[in-house]
C-alpha cells in the first residue's frame, strides 16, 4: 500500500482513490454498478462509510467492510485518529427547549432534527414524507421527537404544527426546500415559479409568522433559515431558485432588525453543494447546463447533511447568543472563490 496508515471505512474517499490498491478495490465494486471511480471526485473529502448513506441502499455497510478487508489481508484494522470531521454532540445543549424543524424527513433537516434530539431538545419534526419522519423517530427511540406530517404549501397545515408544539416554541429551523432545473428567466414557467416559491418562501413565511408571537411572548427565540450559495452569487442555480433564496435572506435580515430588541435572533445558513435529495423531480435545463457548467467546476467538495446541521444548531442554540441577522456561508469556502 502507498500510505503508512491502513485504509479503513473512515478513510476519506480521496485517500482510497489515491491509493493504487484502494482505487482498484473501489473500481471493482463500482464497475458492477456502471459507475466510474472518477465520479466520486466531488465527495473526496468524505469518509468511505458515508457512501452507505449517499447511495440510498445501493451500497451496504457489509460491502464497505468487505472492501476494507480486501485491502488489509482479510482483516478490519483499528481506526487511528484522523483529520476527517466527526460530529461531536453537545450533551444537554437543547435541554428544556422545543424546536420546530421543517424538512425533517431527510437531508439537512433530518440531520438537524437528529442532532437537536440527541442534545436533549424536544423536536417537532415536520415534513410531507411520513415514512421518513417515522424512520427518524424510530431511529432515536429515547429522544423526544413529535412527527408532524404536513404540506407547508397549504396554509391550514400551520395549525397542525402549532398544535403539536404547544404553547412554547424556543427555536425554528426552516430547512424544507427544493431546487430548480437551472432554467434562465426566459425558460421559467409559471408552474415552476409558483411551486418553488410556495415551498422555499411561502411555507417559511407562514410558519415563521405563526411562531414569532410565541417567541415575543417569551421574550426570546432563535430562527435559522436555510438560504443557499445561490443567495450570494448568480452562477449556482436557475432564476427561480436564486430568487427564492434571495427572498429568504431578505426575510431573515428584516426579521433580525425588527425583532432583535425583543430578544429574538434570526439568522440564515447558506450551504454550498450538499449530499441531499431536494431536486423535487426537476430535470436540468440545457441552456442552464451550458451556461453554468464551467462555474460549477469551481465548487468545493460536497458536504454532508451533518456538517450543515453543525452550523444550523450552533446558530439555533445559545452558542450563537451574539449573532443576529447573519448569513453564514457553510459551503467549504465556495463563497470566497
Amino acid at each position: 500500500m502507498s500510505t503508512d496508515a491502513p485504509l479503513t471505512a473512515n478513510s476519506t474517499i480521496g485517500t482510497w482513490l489515491d491509493d493504487p490498491q484502494g482505487y482498484r478495490a473501489l473500481e471493482g465494486i463500482l464497475s458492477a454498478a456502471g459507475v466510474e471511480p472518477d465520479r466520486l471526485a466531488p465527495v473526496r473529502s468524505m469518509p468511505l462509510a458515508q457512501l452507505v448513506d449517499l447511495s440510498q441502499g445501493a451500497l451496504t455497510r457489509e460491502t464497505v467492510d468487505e472492501l476494507v478487508r480486501s485491502v488489509n489481508g482479510g482483516e478490519i484494522p483499528d481506526d487511528e485518529p484522523s483529520s476527517v470531521w466527526r460530529e461531536r454532540v453537545v450533551p444537554g445543549r437543547f435541554e428544556g427547549r422545543t424546536v420546530v424543524v421543517t424538512g425533517a424527513a431527510s437531508g439537512i433537516g433530518r440531520a438537524t432534527a437528529s442532532r437537536i434530539a440527541r442534545e436533549r431538545g424536544r423536536v417537532i419534526a415536520v415534513d410531507l414524507a411520513a415514512q421518513g419522519l417515522e424512520q427518524l423517530a424510530n431511529g432515536l427511540p429515547d429522544a423526544d421527537i413529535v412527527p408532524v406530517t404536513a404540506d407547508l404549501t397549504r396554509p391550514e397545515s400551520i395549525d397542525g404544527v402549532l398544535e403539536a408544539a404547544g404553547p412554547r416554541v424556543d427555536a425554528l429551523a426552516n430547512v424544507a426546500g427544493i431546487v430548480d432545473d437551472f432554467s434562465p428567466l426566459h425558460e421559467v414557467t409559471d408552474e415552476a415559479w409558483a411551486k418553488i416559491f410556495a415551498i422555499n418562501v411561502d411555507g417559511l413565511f407562514r410558519l415563521s409568522r405563526a411562531v414569532i408571537p410565541l417567541m415575543l411572548e417569551a421574550g426570546r427565540g432563535s430562527i435559522v433559515n436555510v438560504a443557499s450559495e445561490a443567495a450570494l452569487k448568480a452562477s449556482t442555480s436557475g432564476t427561480a431558485y436564486t430568487a427564492t433564496k434571495h427572498a429568504v435572506v431578505g426575510i431573515t435580515q428584516s426579521s433580525a432588525f425588527m425583532y432583535g430588541p425583543q430578544g429574538l435572533r434570526v439568522n440564515a445558513v447558506a450551504p454550498g453543494p450538499v449530499a441531499t435529495g431536494i431536486s423535487g423531480g426537476m430535470s436540468m435545463s440545457e441552456f442552464g447546463r451550458e451556461r453554468t457548467g464551467g462555474f460549477l467546476q469551481l465548487m468545493p467538495p460536497v458536504s454532508t447533511p451533518e456538517q450543515l446541521a453543525a452550523s444550523i444548531t450552533f446558530l439555533l442554540s445559545d452558542d450563537g447568543v451574539n449573532v443576529n441577522g447573519a448569513v453564514l456561508p457553510s459551503d467549504g469556502g465556495w463563497a470566497v472563490q
